[in-house]
This record gives structure tokens, sequence and C-alpha cells, in this order.
């Protein structure tokens, strides 16, 4: 019988030592550079937080955007990583998981948080994405201290003993993949339609609504003590060809019609707008060849070009060029020289909407003494600001009628 304290060489031999599985790990060369590739993911994603942190820092506080450019740099070469290290996870289980899905799943929840956000604090975008960031260097530095096993520092940030032993497995591969087309894809997209739904309800004011069948618009029906009629029709520059023949035949014998539809007596557009080829494309018909009243009077009640910003016609030019002949590479040099101003987007809002909002009510009130009803077949962008102005008019809510603007194929 052989006493445990024997110090037989040959019986020490044969006890298995704990730091071979790791020696054997480190002389692997494959494994050293996977457990490299991990590291770098892992530093690019906390080089990416702190860099995401500082930006919208400066941002929110101070109204700078030192950083913005490098951060842009990093996060996209950091989203590029993490979605790799994602594919990576369903090909081999060396990835540790428990460090590595975290990070591309941040990624995605991050892009998927902001939606709500956008559609009911647009304004407030500034402090959503610095506590998102914020997020970001709390999961990257938990990520880290993890890795690390303990406030310290090492390279590699993975070391090769933290791997998966199996470098394929039909069955990771298969739970991945089904996981992906079973799970998470239509989770997203479930998410994103709920959010595209949510969104056209909130900036329509309820004008528009997307449903699983296709788009649909409220018409409401205004009415005011003294009899006076007004009548809003949400319209799409592209519809279903039905949809046109419904309204047309909708208005009243002894109603004035105010008609949508900027003038460019000057000539200051390059090239006509039109939405033939979206249309063609759609399968769907175009506003102005299929909307045609058959009864009432159609008065145009639109602004002319020559109201807009000088900037505002460039884009509008800009955009119709491209629309019109395409990306070709001197659209594309045009389009990567266009600079616009900071103001850019509040002057196109006052351009295309309110000033044409504000002419229309007028042209409303100076047609309301000549007849009971009038009928406003306006986009439905211009909705919201059209019956606010009415409702201080006098005029309240009597009816509503939904129709089906664009409606979706069944396959």
């Amino acid at each position: 019988m052989i006493s445990s304290e024997s110090k037989d060489p040959y019986l020490c031999n044969i006890v298995p030592s704990p730091e071979l599985p790791e020696r054997q790990y480190k002389s692997n060369p494959f494994r050293q550079v996977f457990a490299i590739l991990l590291s770098l993911c892992l530093g690019l994603f906390l080089v990416d937080a702190v860099f995401s942190f500082l930006d919208d820092s400066l941002v929110l506080f101070f109204d700078r955007h030192s950083v913005s450019m490098f951060r842009e740099i990093i996060s996209i070469l950091a989203t590029l990583m993490a979605l790799g290290i994602y594919v990576l996870i369903g090909l081999t289980p060396m990835v540790p998981k428990r460090l590595f899905l975290p990070i591309p799943l941040f990624y995605l929840v991050a892009t998927l948080a902001l939606y709500p956000f956008a559609i009911y604090c647009y304004s407030r975008m500034h402090q959503v994405a610095w506590a998102i960031s914020g997020c970001q260097v709390i999961l990257g530095l938990w990520l880290f201290f993890r890795a690390q096993n303990g406030i310290k520092f090492r390279w590699a940030l993975v070391s090769t003993g933290s791997l998966g032993v199996r470098n394929f497995s039909w069955g990771n591969l298969i739970k991945f993949v089904l996981t992906n087309i079973f799970v998470l894809l239509p989770a997203v997209i479930i998410y994103i339609c709920v959010c595209s739904a949510l969104a056209v309800d909130h900036f329509s004011d309820g004008f528009m609504a997307l449903r699983p069948g296709g788009f649909t618009v409220q018409v409401r029906k205004y009415v005011r003590n003294d009899g006076k009629v007004i009548e809003l029709f949400p319209m799409s520059h592209i519809a279903d060809e039905n949809f046109y023949e419904q309204v047309s035949q909708t208005f009243p014998t002894n109603s004035i019609i105010l008609m949508e539809g900027v003038t460019d007596d000057h000539n200051l557009l390059t090239n006509k707008i039109s939405y033939k080829r979206m249309a063609k494309s759609l399968g769907l018909a175009e506003q102005h060849e299929k909307f045609k009243p058959i009864q009432g009077v159609m008065v145009r009640a639109d602004v002319d070009v020559d109201q807009f910003s000088p900037e505002t016609i460039d884009l509008l030019n800009l955009i119709m060029l491209i629309h019109a002949q395409g990306m070709n590479p001197e659209n594309l040099r045009k389009l990567i020289q266009y600079s616009p101003s900071p103001q850019i987007e509040d002057q196109l809002f006052d351009d295309l909407l309110r000033k044409r909002n504000e002419h229309l009510l007028e042209e409303i009130q100076s047609h309301l003494p000549q007849t009971r009803n009038i009928m406003v077949p306006w986009g439905v962008a211009h909705m919201p600001g059209i019956a606010k102005g009415i409702e201080k008019s006098g005029f309240q809510l009597d009816e509503t009628e939904n129709y089906t603007v664009i409606r979706f194929p069944h396959f």
C-alpha cells in the first residue's frame, strides 16, 4: 500500500496540475490570436463609451462638438466590431457569452430605446443620449473588471483560459440561428412597427394611422354655431387610386374646395416637383393625376415659391434634381458639397408648414362668407396646424370618417 506522503517523483508526475490547461491554451497560437481579438473588442467598446460620454457631456452642458468627429469614427468601428463578435458567438463556443453578448445587445437596445424618446421627447434627446452613453460607460467598466477578475490591468484583457474549450459546435450554431430567426428578429420587427405606428399617430395628431392593413387617414368635419362647415381631408401625394376617387365624390355641390399646390411664377425651381418615380415603383397613383373633384368650386389656396427662403429653395432644387436624375456621380458630388446652416430644420418647418398654413387659414376666413361648406384636401402634415387654427375661430369637431390611403399587399 502506498503512503499518501510518498515522495516518489514518478507518482508526482501523474498528478494533474491545475495550471496545465492554462499553459496548454497559451501555447495554442489560434487561441492567443482569438483572445487578442476579443480583447480589442472589449477595449474598443470601453473607448467608445468614454468618447461617447465625453462628447454628449460637452454637447449637453457646453454646446460644444469638439470630439464629435472622433466619437463618430470610434462608434462606427466599435459597432462593426460588436457585430462581428456577435456572429462569432454563433459560430464558435470559444467566445465567453457572459462577457461579450452584452456588447452587441447594448448597441441594439440603445438604438431601439431612442425611438420612443425621439417620438415623445425629441427636445430632450441630448439628455437621453447622455444617459445612454453613461450606461455604456458603466457596462464597459463592469465587463472590463469582470474580464480582469478584479481591479487590475493586464494585457490581453481576455485570457486564453477564459475562452471556451471547443472551437465549433453544431448545437451552439443551431441555437444561435433559431434564436435570431424566431425570437430576436420578430421581436425587433414588432417593436419597430409599434414605434412607427406611434410616430405616425403622434406627429399627425391622429389624422393618419399605421395599421397592419395599410395607412389610413381620418377626415374630420368641423361645424360652427352659425352653421358653417369645414371638412379637413388629409391627403397624400401618392396613394391608392381608389382613395382619390372616393374623396373626389365626397364634396358637396355648393362647396368651395381650397386646393393645395405651391406655385412658381418666377421659375425659381430648376426641376419640377414630381412623385411619378416613387408612385410607379410602389404601384400607386399620383394625387395631381387622379384627384379630380366632380363637384364644388376649386380654388388654389397655396403660396408661391418666392415666399420661401433662398436656403429652402436651394435644398428643394437639390432634392428634386436627385429625384429626377437619380444618384449619379455629379449629383453625389453636389450632395456631398451641400452644407446647410444649423437653422435649416427650423427654416424648412417655417417655409413648408407654418407660412403655408397661415396663408390657408386666411383663405378660409376670406371664403367663409361665400359658402356654407369649405373643403380642405391638404397634406397630412398640415392638418394639426390647420385644425388648431379653425378651432380658434369657433369651429368644433362634429364627425370623423376613416379612409384607407395605401393598402399593404397580402401574401
